[in-house]
């Protein structure tokens, strides 16, 4: 299994302290996403009249498009303090109770990866976002009594890439749903123009255009190519990011014109030249190209599938005809045959 790439949309732990620098503080500064935007300015100022906390929000999508910054741009819009945890460090019943319990009035907590809560933990968060309460079974055997314990009013907000994962019980207790999906070109040059000004670096209108185009419409991989494209820049153009140090970074980070990196292409011409262009099978690629299955259906395929270069059927992965085109590689002709 390889490393963590450039491109990859999941969180890095160099990724934290930047992307808080750039996190925007109110829903007019966050770009993109006008749906999600409009519904949730309505939502927060129908609460903040009624002034009654705002109904539990889970956000899915996949990963890198802006589910932690919008769960903290929602607190900033309720002028509300915010508790940060995930799934996997929710262990057990005992340390949701403890955040729970000192949460305040109208608080916002939110979960990253919620779909990853154990069942013991999930099952304490029922009655506490329907009722305001946990109820705590206090001492073993008969002489076990279940005492409950009202909470403040608060707001959860839950983050997950896998939606199918969260169990039903949980998913319809969230009032608020919405779907993130992946970014235009326009909001992401949009998005590094306002980062960019943020880090005070000098970006030409012509290079943000060449990095919006090659960011695979992820904030997170935007910022992030940014960062890579100014230390170049700060080295050999004495700091002004312009399209000859842009071009010249992404060619020694091996980001193709296509916003493709080497694991990308590895996958696409195993897929080519060994299984004649498929259809071949998740597990099966994963052998071949060396990567963690995981990592095939969660970084590399769906930007390949957004992109038009790979297709899922029923029997496994084809590539398509613009995958063929972009890799100089001849078509067979039953192609759009096995694409069905």
């Amino acid at each position: 299994m390889t490393q963590p790439n450039i491109l990859t949309p999941e969180e890095k732990p160099d990724d934290q302290s930047f992307d808080i620098a750039l996190r925007p503080t109110s829903l007019q500064e966050y770009v993109g996403q006008a749906s999600v935007k409009e519904n949730l300015t309505i939502a927060i100022h129908a609460a903040r009249h009624r002034k009654e906390p705002l109904e539990h929000v889970l956000l899915h999508g996949s990963p890198g498009l802006g589910k932690t910054t919008l769960a903290h741009v929602i607190s900033k819009e309720l002028k509300a303090q915010v508790r940060v945890t995930s799934g996997p460090a929710l262990e057990r019943a005992g340390d949701v109770a403890a955040i729970l319990t000192n949460l305040g009035d109208g608080d916002v907590l939110f979960i990253d990866e919620i779909h990853r809560l154990p069942r013991t933990v999930e099952e304490i968060l029922y009655p506490a976002m329907e009722e305001y309460a946990i109820d705590l079974i206090v001492g073993k055997g008969p002489a076990a009594r279940t005492l409950r314990l009202d909470l403040p009013r608060f707001t959860l907000i839950g983050a997950t890439t896998r939606l199918a994962l969260l169990s039903s019980p949980l998913r319809d207790r969230f009032g608020l749903t919405y779907h993130l999906d992946y970014y235009s070109e326009a909001d992401i040059s949009s998005i590094l123009e306002r980062s960019a000004k943020l880090l005070k670096v000098p970006l030409e209108p012509d290079a943000r255009a060449l990095l919006a185009g090659r960011s695979r419409r992820t904030p997170r991989v935007a910022n992030r190519l940014l960062k890579r494209v100014r230390d170049f820049a700060t080295v050999r153009t004495k700091g002004t990011v312009d399209v000859p140090s842009t071009t010249a970074a992404l060619e020694q980070l091996g980001i193709d014109q296509f916003g493709l990196d080497p694991t990308d292409r590895r996958t696409l011409i195993t897929i080519i030249d060994q299984f004649n262009g498929g259809p071949v099978g998740l597990s099966t690629l994963a052998a071949t190209t060396g990567e963690d299955v995981r990592t095939l259906e969660d970084v590399v395929e769906p930007f390949l599938l957004q992109a038009g270069l790979l297709v899922r059927t029923p029997r496994g992965r084809v590539a398509t005809p613009v995958a063929y085109q972009h890799l100089q590689r001849e078509a067979p002709l039953d192609l759009q045959q096995r694409l069905v």
